[in-house]
């Protein structure tokens, strides 16, 4: 667990060893986007950082930002979208009740996408069209979410939204587009203590959030700020008290995604000042079927011998539904014209069967059960159409012997997650109390606020890093302003 205390009374500070107006707690994403927008503005900003170097988890991810509305990339690759048609979808998708944060979401996207490309954040014009989880051969969009998946692609214009950083050989478009931002960090000198944790809040008498106590080199000493303090401090994903409360399952077989900063100390010092929380165990996980993309056209069954879901649904939704099945078990059945070793989900190949009564009996699953399933299914190929669960016809295929089986049971692979939950905030990222009101203050942006998507099956890779990067942003030019 993080050393968090106080919150500490300003009356008690005695001597505040520095000053500034917006103090950011974490340079990541958001803390380095909040940093940037904060000194723009004309704030004296300080940031304060644990790690030796700026980047956080940003740096460690893939490089996906959701952006969307009709981005100069969506544009040159032939899509249309605009602020309106992102926001149809995001709004049949999610269940957030914060709606004007998805407005904000949306009607930003695309001055985000240019300032992000100011900053010199690599995006190629040019989209891949298959499915995948992310790109290394430069493409700068892909589709990352549930768009073309029934019944949301009759709700909204489907059009890709993942703008993959173009990456440099092995190194990942989150280093990438984590050099550029903190390149403009550096560039505007923008001042940065590195190693320095935060372990507390100071409040006045009034409640309002003035500073915060930072130890460093073993010493302890207070930092004021005048206008405000933003948490950017990252994801509860590795703290295991927090997640086994929340999430006990991904806590006990999954694999969380971060580095050991992602402890929760964000979170932690929110409570310390009674900022409330939301969705703490809503999550994301992933162990995609695909690449191949063919192992789509297979079906997924439960330990009842039944298909579930739509097989083309995005990775997440799939990991948050198989969740839900008896035992969180899941098979992946494919065929030999199809078949292909899952590329990212080191799921568990268990065998290849004449019949589909020698399958049952090896998958103990009830007696008739797959027979049944598959009857149905190829009955819908036949047709055209799969009347269960609308699978888009361009992954409709007969399925017949001999068939090939994956466990992609979540305790049999290797699922890795990362948190949603988080602190509340509004538009501005004024932490919020839970009768709504603001604490004064004290800002948070990132990845230990609360996510748009509440659950893996709302999600859409790139939403953490452009959220993070915009209400950062948002962040900053509030407190500056304050």
């Amino acid at each position: 667990m993080p050393t968090v205390e106080g919150p500490f009374p300003a009356a008690d500070v005695t001597e505040w060893a520095q000053t500034a107006d917006v103090v950011v707690i974490g340079l990541g994403i958001a803390g380095a986007c909040a940093a940037l927008e904060a000194q723009r503005a004309g704030a004296d900003v300080l940031v304060l950082e644990r790690a030796g170097a700026g980047g956080g988890a940003s740096a460690l991810s893939q490089g996906q930002f959701y952006l969307g509305g009709g981005t100069d990339v969506q544009t040159a690759c032939g899509y249309e979208d605009s602020p309106e048609n992102m926001y149809a979808f995001l709004r049949s998708v999610t269940t957030t009740d914060e709606d004007a944060k998805l407005r904000v979401f949306c009607e930003s996207s695309v001055e985000q996408f240019d300032w992000l490309e100011s900053l010199g954040v690599p995006f190629n014009r040019e989209a891949y069209t298959h499915k995948a989880v992310y790109t290394r051969t430069g493409e700068g969009l892909l589709t990352t979410g549930n768009e073309k998946v029934w019944p949301f692609r009759d709700q909204a214009a489907p059009a890709p939204r993942g703008h993959q950083v173009s990456g440099d050989g092995d190194v990942s478009g989150g280093n990438v587009a984590m050099r550029a931002v903190l390149g403009a960090i550096e560039a505007e000198q923008v001042p940065v203590i590195y190693e320095a944790n935060v372990i507390g809040l100071v409040q006045d008498a009034e409640g309002r959030v003035v500073g915060v106590k930072m130890r460093r080199d073993g010493r302890d000493s207070f930092v004021q700020a005048r206008k405000g303090v933003v948490l950017a401090a990252g994801s509860f994903n590795l703290n295991a008290d927090i997640t086994a409360e929340h999430m006990p399952l991904f806590s006990e077989y999954g694999k969380p995604l971060g580095e050991p900063t992602n402890d929760g100390a964000g979170l932690l010092l929110g409570r310390t000042v009674g900022v409330a929380e939301r969705g703490m165990a809503g999550l994301v996980a992933t162990a995609s079927i695909y690449p191949p993309e063919d192992l789509i056209k297979g079906i997924v069954v439960n330990a009842e011998g039944r298909r579930f879901m739509p097989e083309d649904a995005y990775h997440g939704r799939m990991a948050h539904t198989i969740a839900r099945q008896p035992g969180a078990r899941a098979f992946l059945i494919v065929d030999e014209e199809i078949f292909g070793y899952p590329k990212h989900g080191s799921h568990t190949f268990l065998d290849a069967y004449e019949t589909v009564d020698e399958m049952e009996a090896a998958l103990s699953v009830p007696a008739g059960s797959l027979v049944s399933t598959l009857d149905r299914y190829n009955a819908d190929v036949a047709a055209g159409e799969d009347a269960e669960f609308h699978k888009h016809p361009d992954w409709l295929k007969e399925l017949k012997a001999p068939y090939a089986v994956f466990d992609i049971s979540i305790p049999r692979s290797d699922y890795h997650w990362m948190s949603l939950g988080g602190l509340v905030t509004d538009e501005d990222g004024r932490a919020l109390h839970p009768d709504g009101t603001t604490v004064p203050g004290l800002y948070a942006a990132g990845a230990c606020t609360n996510h748009l998507a509440q659950d893996g099956d709302e999600y859409a890779s790139g939403m953490s890093l452009a959220a993070g990067s915009i209400f950062g942003r948002r962040a900053g030019a509030h407190a500056a302003a304050s």
